[in-house]
């Protein structure tokens, strides 16, 4: 029977967690807000590589959102939806993972519909401009900045994991 979580899995789990919490509370200014854009989503590509970058993700979303209470605009609804939003996109992505540019659709549609439905409750704004905004945002830090991460991953990934 194989295990489901070893210890280099939550190792690397960890690490993922870590990193995707640092880079999002770093930059707060882009990181929360109706408009933004977190840099950290450029590791929504990690589960093209491995399992681990699904509760990674997650555990890293949810405590950079639970750290954003204090810059954030949703408050408590964001380590909730935002969270569950990355959850699901990271497990989609994984599922795709042997068809990278397809693998990049999840966090970017995921994060559209249910951040932007999020946004849409805490503000005036109407859905569709929410959804516009959180899909641009994400659009940039998966596909410029995270397909490029995984355009060097791919040449050292031996190497690194």
């Amino acid at each position: 029977m194989k295990k489901l979580f070893t210890a280099d899995m939550l190792a690397k789990a960890a690490i993922i967690a870590a990193v995707y919490c640092a880079l999002t509370i770093a930059l707060p200014m882009l990181s929360y807000g109706l408009v933004q854009i977190r840099f950290a989503e450029m590791l929504t590509v990690l589960p093209c590589y491995t399992v681990a970058a699904i509760p990674g993700l997650f555990v890293g979303c949810a405590l950079a959102n639970l750290i954003g209470l204090t810059f954030g605009v949703t408050g408590a609804l964001d380590i909730f939806i935002g969270s569950a939003a990355t959850l699901i996109a990271a497990v989609l992505t994984y599922k795709l993972r042997k068809r990278r540019l397809l693998a990049l659709i999840p966090p970017v549609a995921v994060n559209a519909i249910l951040v932007g439905a999020e946004l849409t409750l805490v503000s005036d704004v109407p859905f569709y401009i929410n959804a516009l905004c959180v899909a641009a945002g994400e659009f940039a830090a998966c596909y410029l900045l995270g397909y490029t991460v995984s355009l060097v991953l791919d040449k050292y990934i031996k190497k690194i994991l």
